[in-house]
């Protein structure tokens, strides 16, 4: 049966989207097409028809991910205008956010997976990590562009290492730890 075009771009998103929190859960190596198109409501042949590879939608399903974690940067800014930084440092280096694998940060959850990836996949991470940093840039005090530049690179930097550490170790106290001492010292970058 055919599907109409519309219905085709549907389904191409809504693989996407299944793809950028699955790989997020499970890793691009962890899940099978098999397994994603069904969890998208779709066949495996019907991947052929959207994708040239999978290299192709890690490249799309990162690319998405990213996306939205630039956007929740931004909405948490824009919650607290007169300390937008603050705002985005609750959120982020929070026990809820150590705890979110298919919705959380894609740079933490795949960073090192993305390393190892094609330089289209590389490309989309650096992407997404340029736009954190641009977000970053808007939310610190700085005198000059260099200035900002390194102070987002560092927080960047802290706040992602600290996430990446409370996720990978089973003891909550020092995984709460991580994300306390990173909090207090991006705060006193700022």
């Amino acid at each position: 049966m055919r599907v109409s075009r519309e219905q085709a771009a549907l389904n191409r998103q809504n693989v996407i989207d299944v793809a950028s929190r699955l790989f997020r859960e499970h890793g691009f190596d962890g899940i099978g097409l098999k397994d994603l198109m069904k969890s998208a409501g779709l066949t495996q042949g019907a991947f052929y028809k959207q994708f040239t590879s999978k290299e192709d939608l890690v490249a799309q399903a990162s690319q998405r991910a990213l996306e939205g974690s630039t956007e929740r940067w931004t909405e948490a800014a824009e919650e607290n205008p007169d300390d937008p930084l603050d705002a985005a440092i609750e959120f982020y280096l929070s026990e809820g956010h150590q705890e979110e694998k298919m919705g959380g940060c894609p740079i933490v959850a795949l960073g090192a997976d993305a390393a190892r990836q094609s330089p289209d996949v590389k490309a989309s991470f650096e992407s997404g990590v340029k736009a954190h940093l641009e977000v970053l840039g808007r939310m610190i005090s700085a005198t000059t562009a260099a200035e900002r530049e390194e102070k987002s690179i560092a927080i960047l930097s802290m706040m992602v290492g600290a996430l990446t550490l409370a996720r990978i170790v089973n003891d909550p106290k020092m995984a709460q730890s991580f994300l306390d001492a990173a909090a207090q010292k991006v705060r006193e970058i700022a």
